[in-house]
């Protein structure tokens, strides 16, 4: 395939229709391990009747973010509904955070577009603030590195110090045992709704930050920020905290399965994040091209050639049916 064919590939996963594009002879049903999303989605236990005919009611939408605010652990008023993450990223240059804004790369292609800087992982060490925007994905896409609390803190001290501001972008943080720390009036967190749960198409997410800030982002987004369906489903789910809490455990658990069934394939498996794993080899291109052939679709890298991101998957059939193609003579 030529770079340009991959392109669609390598820009960001799901991209199903493109995979068929450029494997036809692929006759069976394709198996998606290009995402982060959890394969095994929260659905109600009964349905969920939606009047999608008036406007979201604004109490609706309240009694949404107050949900999702007991889930993040923080004050109900720190907390508001965007229409996905991915949208809180491109607006981040318009809420009066301190310029420039800095990505800690490599991470979403996203964090390159909004930041007019960027930074190695190895500079947060001697990190010591600067009046700016320090933007950091935890964990991180898509290697999985993650930051404990005390490393948080010490980044948003001093970038406060410096008069700065620390961006976290916690897009998978739900799947981890400690989704993230509150923060000070200097931290702004990004939340997504539809990796954990499993349903990326709601397109739902969340900024916590000092109201302030999220006055803001209200002015600029307008009274109805999320459709009805968004905030029924997102409603629900946050409710759930039976599902919550077992699937944080039926990740992990998953997880594990993968990365021994990599491993017995000389895959070294890379990342804390239960929801995908990374893996570094000089075979990535060949190894791609091989598990396409037969309906597998996993994560390139234009800028990483020999990275390869798998999803982690749902059942043990897909397992072995990745088990399978992974063998070569």
């Amino acid at each position: 395939m030529t770079q340009a064919e991959m392109a669609a590939l390598t820009h960001h996963g799901g991209r199903i229709d493109a995979a068929k594009a450029l494997f036809p002879e692929v006759a069976g049903p394709w198996l998606d391990l290009s995402t982060g999303i959890n394969p095994v989605a929260w659905c109600p236990s009964e349905g969920l009747d939606v009047d999608a005919g008036p406007l979201p009611d604004r109490s609706t939408l309240a009694r949404l973010e107050t949900l999702a605010a007991v889930h993040f652990g923080v004050e109900a008023e720190r907390v508001a509904a965007v229409p996905g993450s991915e949208m809180a990223l491109r607006l981040l240059p318009l809420l009066g955070l301190g310029q420039p804004i800095v990505a800690v790369q490599p991470s979403y292609g996203t964090h390159g577009a909004v930041a007019s800087a960027r930074i190695d992982h190895s500079a947060l060490d001697p990190w010591q603030g600067q009046g700016g925007s320090l933007l950091l994905a935890n964990p991180n896409n898509p290697d999985g590195r993650y930051h404990a609390r005390e490393t948080l803190e010490r980044l948003a001290e001093v970038q406060a110090a410096a008069g700065g501001w620390l961006i976290l972008d916690e897009a998978f943080a739900d799947a981890m045992p400690d989704p993230g720390f509150e923060g000070g009036e200097r931290v702004v967190r990004l939340r997504s709704f539809g990796k954990f749960f499993g349903l990326a198409g709601v397109r739902l997410g969340f900024v916590i930050a000092a109201p302030a800030i999220l006055s803001r982002l209200r002015d600029l987004l307008g009274d109805w920020p999320v459709s009805t369906h968004a905030i029924a489903w997102g409603s629900a789910a946050y409710a759930d905290r039976q599902w919550i809490a077992t699937t944080r455990i039926a990740l992990v658990e998953r997880a594990a399965a993968l990365d021994a069934v990599l491993a017995r394939h000389g895959l070294i498996a890379q990342g804390a994040c239960s929801l995908f794993r990374m893996v570094e080899t000089p075979e990535a291109p060949v190894i791609f091209a091989r598990l396409a052939a037969v309906g597998i679709l996993v994560r390139p890298f234009a800028d990483a050639p020999e990275r390869l991101r798998f999803g982690v998957p749902a059942e043990a059939t897909e397992l072995s049916r990745l088990d399978e193609a992974l063998r070569h003579d």
